[in-house]
């Protein structure tokens, strides 16, 4: 047993030490968008941009979401659009739009309630709402944003420069991940280093690569491409929209660019363990494309390298120090139970540099890195669950909105 908690914790400081190196070469090679790139960001554009909110639900964020918007731009409304699409919420979002637009009295905001999604038609998620919106605008950018997004002051402006200099297609950044609940503290960190280690910032943006990303809480598209490919109607049946509307923009031969940015905006995509769960197991397996060995690969590298540490620990520190002083003090420690130790330290060492280079990138401190070994768990099951869901429909769901139904009407679809 000994040598084989051996074999396995040094797979397991070894895997670490290559998604460690993978984590930190994506940290290094990161684009960014810059102030000091560009000095005269705030008046480099003088294109008009609308930015759409699909709001289902979102009485919590939705006020914050807003102001956000209005109070960090110097853009004047022949520039700026904000468009609120209330996607037939059940909660207080209407009312609290309706409240704030009286109480702003600024023309830059609309308000737009939505209609119900076409019978027979397979709508998932928030492309309806952005749809009913988007096709009726003519502004020369439009930035699809979440209700749990906060943007940064002068993100716009600084967004528009980049697009205008480089002639981008779509500009999406991965915001900076803000923790709540210790659900989040346990779950996050794990999830969203995985996605950066997946879909490395130079792949994504190599235009001779098939590897596709875009982050759903921001994606700003030139008006033009979003056209050419159909926008948000095009994908109206897939649950990672957002990664589906990167691989539609680089099969047309367009230009991707997928940066950090923490400084551009930050967002908690969940308040409670109950609401983590519903939205990763709602796109989890969905995003690696229902591919099922790679998924149980994954589990399989999760436990490796968040759990098995943390056992070695703990057996090191039982064995070798209780039942070895139980046998007497005489009794000198195996040579396998002194490497199981080392071992495991060194894993948990690499665990923590893992969580400090992916604060660099994503924002999220290395609070609570010490429970890796509990996320990792959490995290698996999350992923077992997001198979389960994905393949029967069983509970797989968004806000109370049953999945199951797209499901079987996208299967009759294919049957006829």
């Amino acid at each position: 047993m000994n040598w084989v908690l051996v074999v396995l914790l040094g797979l397991s400081v070894v895997g670490l030490y290559v998604y460690g190196s993978k984590l930190r070469r994506v940290q290094q090679e990161a684009p960014t968008l810059s102030p000091i790139d560009f000095p005269d960001y705030r008046s480099a554009s003088s294109a008009s941009i609308a930015v759409i909110i699909p709001a289902y639900n979102e009485a919590d964020n939705i006020a914050d979401c807003v102001l956000a918007v209005l109070t960090g731009t110097t853009l004047a409304a022949d520039r700026l659009s904000l468009w609120v699409v209330d996607d037939q919420s059940t909660d207080r979002t209407w009312q609290i739009l309706q409240d704030l637009q009286q109480q702003l009295q600024d023309s830059r905001l609309h308000l737009q309630p939505g209609l119900p999604r076409p019978e027979q038609e397979v709508w998932v998620g928030k492309n309806w709402a952005c749809t009913q919106v988007a096709e009726q605008l003519d502004s020369d950018y439009l930035l699809f944003i979440d209700a749990d997004v906060r943007l940064q002051p002068g993100a716009i402006e600084l967004a528009l420069a980049a697009m205008d200099r480089d002639q981008i297609d779509l500009l999406s950044c991965g915001p900076a991940i803000v923790c709540g609940c210790l659900g989040e503290w346990l779950a996050q960190p794990l999830i969203i280093s995985t996605i950066l280690v997946g879909f490395s910032f130079t792949a994504v943006n190599d235009p001779n690569t098939d590897s596709a990303f875009a982050a759903g809480p921001f994606m700003l598209f030139r008006r033009q491409a979003y056209q050419q490919i159909g926008g948000h109607r095009s994908v109206g049946d897939q649950v990672v929209e957002d990664v589906e509307l990167a691989r539609r923009v680089k099969f047309h031969g367009l230009k991707l660019f997928y940066i950090q940015g923490i400084n551009l905006a930050k967002v908690q995509m969940y308040r409670s363990w109950g609401t983590l769960w519903e939205g990763w197991t709602k796109n989890l397996y969905q995003g690696s494309q229902r591919n099922f060995k790679g998924m149980m690969f994954f589990i399989a590298v999760l436990l490796l390298i968040c759990l098995v540490p943390w056992l070695g620990l703990g057996w090191g520190l039982g064995w070798g120090l209780v039942w070895g002083l139980g046998r007497g003090l005489g009794q000198s420690v195996s040579l396998s139970t002194l490497i199981i130790f080392g071992l495991s330290v060194a894993g948990i060492i690499l665990q923590y540099d893992m969580r400090r280079v992916l604060s660099i990138v994503s924002g999220i401190a290395p609070r609570y890195w010490w429970l890796t070994g509990l996320g990792g768990l959490a995290v698996v099951g999350i992923a077992v669950g997001s198979i389960i869901k994905t393949e029967t429909g069983w509970g797989w769901t968004w806000r109370g909105r049953s999945l199951d139904s797209v499901r079987q009407l996208r299967i009759r679809n294919l049957q006829h």
